[in-house]
């Protein structure tokens, strides 16, 4: 019986230095171009997420105005994001702002949770034209002629 069980743990082999050593270097290898990729993902879904907020907001603010005889200015109390939350309470407190800089215009600021911080924005002037500019043209999620939609 012990003669049995001393040959039985001779003819076992296990992984030499070199075989883990060739593993381990794998799994950096792996790594290495994985946890890049994996953070970049999420930068461009923080973008994704401010983009959304931006066009949210921007909806919420023209059933707004059209409550309010197509007129984009404050309320006489609270602030026009506060009004603006209560047609669509899903908008963030913070990262946006709605500004009102005319009766028929309006600009909105939705900014990125990336490192980076880069800021969207929904423009509407006087005569209707609306622009999409975003803060740092060709970096994250802002393509390089500067706008976003």
């Amino acid at each position: 019986m012990i003669n049995k069980l001393r040959v039985r743990a001779q003819s076992e082999s296990g992984f030499t230095l070199v075989e883990l050593l060739v593993v381990m270097l794998i799994l950096g290898l792996l790594a290495a171009i994985a946890i890049p990729a994996f953070f970049n993902q999420r930068d461009k879904a923080a973008d994704a997420e401010a983009k959304s907020t931006a066009k949210t907001t921007q909806t919420a603010l023209e059933t707004y105005a059209t409550d309010n005889n197509g007129n984009y200015t404050a309320p006489a109390t609270g602030t026009l994001l506060d009004a603006v939350r209560k047609i669509e309470p899903t908008i963030p407190s913070s990262g946006v702002t709605v500004t009102a800089t005319a009766p028929k215009a309006y600009t909105i600021s939705a900014v990125s949770t990336t490192g980076a911080s880069y800021t969207f924005g929904i423009n509407r002037s006087d005569t209707g034209v609306v622009t999409y500019p975003c803060g740092e043209p060709g970096k994250g999620g802002c393509p390089s002629d500067g706008t976003w939609d």
